[in-house]
């Protein structure tokens, strides 16, 4: 469940979200599914994750938030392959799609809940202008409603 207070480290108050990522999430709903959805819109965290080289994320469904609002995707440093299947389709037929540094991924509406992981993190393919560590940065932005 999510919470305004770090629970899985020290417990510090949770940072509010930052303007710039909050601006992008609203660009990347209005240009997905137009300036109506993202006038409803309303990001309120983001979820950074660092996948090291290597590493995947298995197929998994978001349940956590009541909200339908969509959810959008920052992909960061190595790319990485996403793989998804339909609403209700754990056991495929899968897609999968290759996230490039930079690249923003929008899922909503009916693909809101689909089963979607990262089978595979690309090694050695982020851009060295980066400066990160080997691995894939994903930052998540998402309408939980606290």
């Amino acid at each position: 469940a999510y919470s305004r207070t770090a629970d899985d480290t020290d417990g510090a108050p949770v940072k509010p979200l930052p303007v710039e990522l909050a601006d992008l999430a609203l660009a990347a709903v209005a240009e997905a599914y137009g300036p109506e959805s993202a006038a409803s819109y309303a990001p309120d965290a983001a979820i950074v994750n660092l996948y090291a080289s290597g590493a995947h994320l298995g197929l998994h469904l978001d349940g956590e938030e009541p909200s339908d609002a969509p959810v959008v995707t920052l992909s960061l440093g190595d790319s990485c392959v996403f793989r998804f299947a339909g609403v209700g389709r754990r056991n495929g037929p899968f897609t999968d799609v290759e996230l490039r540094s930079g690249d923003l991924l929008v899922f909503g509406g009916p693909s809101r809940r689909i089963y979607h992981g990262v089978p595979k993190v690309l090694e050695g393919t982020a851009p060295t202008s980066l400066g990160l560590p080997p691995g894939r940065v994903s930052i998540t932005l998402r309408e939980t409603g606290l």
